[in-house]
């Protein structure tokens, strides 16, 4: 199970690009809405999207937690105690926390959870990725972490989670379909 979680001002294309490849790798994916009781959840270029869960609904652990970037999205996921809570228990739990462009300096750098791991996120955010150290490569993933720069990385941040979840195999079959 991997959940994407939409908070108001989310990239679209980079919460939904890992939806859509992982789906198509047969992975079970559920979008989340931070808002309880609100599934309608409008991305920062007024896509409004329609979640599958909303928080307060989420009943059991996932095996991977997405975290889309984007402005303000980044900072609502943020301010969100019960996401927080959980990204915290899934870390100490050692399951997988993948966050893209501005995520993971915004939240993982200043959950610290980054610290002692190779991370990369959005241009200019690298002082903000705390205790990591800074790599310029589209996806990196350290340990249970997978991090991502930003927008145009988006298939690359998926096809990275379908390898870790389907295997190499898998990804490659799937970034062939797309003829990415």
């Amino acid at each position: 199970m991997v959940y994407v979680f939409l908070a108001d001002g989310f990239e679209e294309i980079e919460a939904l690009t890992p939806v859509d490849l992982l789906r198509r790798a047969g992975v079970t994916v559920r979008t989340v809405s931070i808002y309880p009781g609100r599934k309608n959840v409008t991305g920062a270029r007024a896509i409004e999207t329609v979640a599958d869960l909303t928080i307060d609904m989420i009943d059991e652990p996932a095996d991977v937690y997405v975290l889309p970037g984007g402005m303000p999205g980044t900072v609502n996921l943020l301010e969100c105690r019960t996401l927080m809570d959980m990204i915290d228990k899934a870390n100490a739990d050692g399951k997988r926390i993948a966050a893209i462009c501005a995520a993971p300096a915004r939240i993982l750098g200043q959950r610290g959870i980054l610290k002692g791991k190779q991370a990369t996120c959005y241009p200019g955010l690298e002082d903000m990725l705390e205790g990591a150290t800074p790599v310029i490569k589209t996806v990196v993933t350290d340990g249970n972490i997978t991090t991502s720069r930003g927008l145009g990385t988006a298939v690359d941040f998926a096809c990275e989670l379908i390898s870790l979840l389907c295997g190499k195999e898998r990804s490659d079959e799937i970034r062939a379909s797309i003829v990415a």
